[in-house]
């Protein structure tokens, strides 16, 4: 018997819908419905429209329906994935406070130091084993407290995205931990937000949603959401919210000897480790311990990925362009600059190009001149950095990392994963692209009881997906 699933897939630049069936054995998923959502610039900072991300779920919510009616079949459960750190902020009534700031925008900059003020640094990666980034909520929250912002105090409750969106589609709050743990205030050791780390921001716990763990379901829909889609009483469950540790649950591996890149706006770089790696060499390197699934921990290290890539290409008019015709053209290059996605000057400048051209010029790099110049130049250097760190991984991993499955959006940029291969030194298993989506599913079919082990779950998705070896030379 087929169970029909939804599937809500937000990344930092487009959401998708997509509805997928399970037979017992593989799933199969169909893309309802696809949108962007460009950052949204108001009052001197940059916001996301979580109205608009609302509209959409609904949207989808009344495509599925429309689908699943000529079959005589409902849809058994919804889960929602984003990207991490932001929050919304909510009244007691439901209704929105604050929409959420957008992690690029550029008032946190600097926000590390100062937190590091009232707790060290040292201190605060013991409690959280997170890497320091400066959108880091911890660091979100306490640069809206120094500035004054009234939302923080006037809010009942504080949501991370994907419990945001739930939370407006059943009216339940709750924090799931996947995402929490992005936020650098999250202790693995006790599963829950850092009693210190709230007290120096000011804030009770009661501001948040209760913890729940992948698979946890929130509520169901509510009555107003119900006739606005023509849909019943669908259950929402607690999926891997972060759209990272959804990836991960949906890689097809057979076994723990691998490592994962989740390529994507945001390339991410780990293992999967039974417990929290905190230690001085991991602090030292600034890796960071990721909440996963069963109490798994998510060991990796965040790298700029085709963020820099998709700027070039929107600065040169080239959004359009066939993209592998575009990644083809690196062919014609033979330009040897590299330069490294994760320094500052990329992370959004007003020029991608020129930023490009100036870490050339003060590196003694050569500057690209061509299109296939800066194709050429983004693709190796992300590949150079995958390989820098990788290397670096090997000393934390439990397991010997025989090869790097490569998921998400980049994996199918053939040029880009031989690259990669040459870089690291051993074999790329590229794909699935869906992986966050069927990591999404995957929990659904846990929470509906027809995946119950992770070992279940890894089956069905080997089951689901195709994948592309590419071997070093």
């Amino acid at each position: 018997m087929k169970t029909y699933h939804l599937a809500v897939d937000l990344g930092a630049t487009s959401g998708r819908t997509i509805l997928a069936s399970f037979d017992g054995e593989k799933v199969e998923m169909e893309e309802l419905t696809r949108f962007k959502y460009p950052m949204l610039p108001l009052a001197g900072h940059l916001f996301w429209n979580l109205p608009y991300l609302y509209a959409e779920i609904l949207n989808g919510l009344r495509e599925a329906g429309a689908r699943l009616s000529s079959t005589g079949e409902g849809l058994s459960t919804i889960g929602i994935d984003t990207w991490g750190c932001d929050v919304a902020y909510f009244y007691a009534d439901g209704t929105i406070a604050g929409l959420p700031y957008c992690y690029r925008d550029p008032h946190t900059a600097g926000a590390v130091d100062e937190f590091a003020k009232k707790i060290s640094k040292k201190e605060v990666y013991a409690k959280t084993g997170i890497q320091f980034m400066d959108f880091n909520t911890l660091f979100q929250l306490d640069t809206l407290r120094r500035d004054g912002a009234k939302v923080v105090d006037a809010c009942d409750k504080i949501l991370w995205m994907p419990d945001a969106l739930a939370y407006m589609l059943t009216g339940n709050a709750v924090t799931e931990y996947t995402v929490a743990s992005t936020a650098e205030m999250l202790n693995p050791a006790t599963g829950d937000l850092d009693n210190d780390l709230l007290e120096a921001l000011g804030l009770d716990r009661s501001k948040f949603g209760p913890m729940v763990q992948p698979g946890a379901v929130i509520g169901t829909l509510t009555p107003q959401v119900q006739e606005a889609t023509g849909m019943g009483a669908i259950p929402v469950v607690a999926v891997a919210g972060h759209d990272t540790a959804s990836a991960v649950i949906g890689v097809p591996t057979p076994d723990e000897k691998y490592a994962y890149l989740s390529c994507g706006t945001w390339s991410l770089l780990g293992i999967e480790s039974p417990e929290a790696i905190i230690n001085d060499r991991s602090y030292e390197l600034n890796f960071t311990n990721e909440g996963g699934i069963d109490g798994t921990t998510r060991f990796l290290k965040n790298i700029c990925g085709l963020w820099i890539f998709e700027r070039v290409r929107e600065e040169m008019g080239l959004q359009n362009a066939d993209i592998s015709e575009l990644a083809a053209s690196c062919l014609d290059s033979d330009c040897p600059s590299l330069i490294n996605p994760d320094d500052p000057s990329f992370a959004n400048p007003k020029s991608m190009v020129e930023a490009i051209n100036e870490y050339c010029k003060s590196h003694g790099e050569a500057v690209p001149v061509t299109t296939a110049d800066y194709v050429r130049v983004v693709y190796r250097s992300l590949a150079h950095r995958v390989g820098e760190m990788l290397g670096l991984l090997k000393e934390f991993s439990p397991a010997e990392i025989e090869r790097l499955h490569v998921i998400g959006g980049g994996s199918r940029n053939a040029h880009l994963m031989k690259m990669i291969a040459e870089e690291t030194g051993i074999p790329v298993v590229a794909g699935p692209a869906e992986c966050t989506a069927l990591g999404n599913v995957l929990v659904q079919l846990r929470a509906s009881g027809r995946a119950d082990s992770l070992g279940e779950m890894r089956r069905v998705a080997i089951n689901s997906t195709e994948t592309k070896t590419f071997l070093p030379k």
